[in-house]
């Protein structure tokens, strides 16, 4: 595999759980030749050297960053918005700085107000990831064939030098970035991923629910691919659902009001309407999925 050539040459990742671990994973799995420092737990980190995803292991935040040109945050929204004033004061004037959070309007929001010289940040969410969390659960192929949100502070932000280049190392890790604002990425995440997670999550937990006494080896493929993200914790998506609950609670009505026309329908051949419109939307929905790369013909 060809090695990852950068313009980055030190890459501190704070945070070595599902989406920190596998940038340290990734590039190493692309021979980056720069170094990796983790920044977690004690017990993580070493978990992340022995497995030889990082080079250099810290557990504070500010000494991790120190001399790296490329500082990710791959922590949950709540403990991004913590170490933002922490990283500002001590990433290196030249460094970039990104996040890695499922909402993005708090985050690039407070960024606006610390950023204003020195570092810059440019938000970003990988539309990656997977029901389990942890390091035991990255991987260095978790971002092939995805894409990959940035979210500038000031649009003009991505014009800078800093920026350009960590684009090229998201396509360099399989990744195709596209620029959204904070708002809508905000908006349309609340109907494509939040919602998908409380609609997982309800199912089962009715499902659960003693007094229904359902007979669960009924079942089958429908009922266990629904409950996948049945898996998450509420730790995992706690910050998320309080830092985009105006969205949300506008997905889940619109979402009630679906349910509530459908359940009037069921005998009623109208309902042949919302499943036609669902198979379409389906069908846009892999026409509009990317492919996964060819190992041996990506350059990077």
């Amino acid at each position: 595999m060809s090695s990852l050539n950068s313009a980055f040459s030190r890459v501190a990742i704070v945070g070595s759980g599902l989406i920190g671990g596998s940038w340290a994973l990734a590039l190493k799995r692309r021979e980056f030749a720069g170094r990796v420092v983790v920044c977690d737990r004690a017990e993580v980190a070493r978990r992340a050297l022995e497995m030889g995803a990082a080079d250099e292991a810290e557990s504070d935040p500010a000494a991790a960053v120190r001399g790296a040109d490329l500082v990710i945050l791959a922590l949950p929204v709540g403990a991004i918005l913590e170490h933002l004033p922490v990283i500002h004061s001590a990433a290196a004037p030249g460094a970039l700085v990104t996040d890695t959070g499922s909402t993005k309007r708090a985050i690039v929001a407070r960024a606006r107000e610390l950023y204003r010289d020195g570092a810059l940040f440019l938000g970003g969410h990988p539309l990656a990831g997977r029901e389990q969390s942890g390091f035991e659960n990255a991987d260095g192929g978790l971002f092939e064939a995805t894409r990959y949100v940035l979210s500038p502070v000031r649009e003009e932000d991505l014009d800078n030098p800093r920026a350009k280049a960590f684009q090229s190392m998201v396509r360099s890790v399989g990744a195709e970035p596209v620029t959204i604002d904070a708002d809508e990425h905000d908006r349309a995440l609340a109907f494509l991923s939040h919602l998908p997670q409380l609609l997982s999550t309800a199912l089962a937990s009715i499902a659960d629910e003693t007094q229904l006494a359902l007979p669960l080896e009924l079942g089958a493929g429908g009922f266990r691919d629904m409950t996948r993200l049945a898996d998450s914790s509420y730790s995992v998506w706690r910050d998320v659902f309080l830092t985009n609950a105006d969205n949300l609670k506008v997905a889940t009505d619109t979402l009630i009001g679906k349910l509530t026309t459908m359940r009037n329908r069921l005998e009623d051949v109208r309902l042949a309407a919302d499943f036609e419109r669902a198979q379409r939307l389906r069908r846009r929905w892999r026409s509009a999925q990317l492919q996964a790369p060819d190992q041996d013909a990506m350059e990077f």
